[in-house]
């Protein structure tokens, strides 16, 4: 499960502001549960929601979230110390620099080409890598 030493991951105190975590975050998983069968609708980023919304709404919710078979494969690195296999970064890494140059070619290179957005497409990628890279190190030993 994943678990916040923050004050801030705490449960909120309003019913109301509970019950709204809590229907964002069905409406969260609902979104990446469709997101598992159809291609181009993220699923990572929506249980990711779900689980923020759920740790603030109901903790029990979330704790079963990452339970469910289904979801497994994208919400196993949330536990702390987990690590992404070395072979699954590169992939990653990869598919997302395929992505970048294609979506910088296809932006500067076009009729009305603007290399300032290549430019920056290119600029957030360098940005986003060592996040990624970060993932297959092993955590920190206090």
């Amino acid at each position: 499960m994943v678990r916040c030493p923050t004050p801030d991951c705490r449960p909120a105190l309003s019913r109301l502001t509970r019950w709204l975590l809590a229907g964002l975050g069905t409406a969260c998983v609902g979104l990446g549960a469709l997101g598992v069968f159809l291609p181009g609708l993220p699923t990572t980023v929506f249980l990711l929601a779900a689980c923020w919304c759920f740790a603030r709404s109901c903790p029990w919710l979330e704790e079963r979230l990452v339970r469910v078979p289904l979801f497994a494969p994208f919400l196993r690195f949330l536990e702390p110390g987990a690590q992404v296999p070395h072979r699954t970064l590169v992939k990653v890494l990869v598919i997302m620099w395929v992505a970048i140059l294609a979506s910088a070619a296809a932006v500067g290179l076009g009729d009305d080409g603007r290399p300032g957005v290549a430019a920056a497409v290119i600029g957030l990628g360098l940005v986003g890598s060592p996040f990624v890279v970060r993932l297959g190190e092993p955590p920190d030993a206090d």
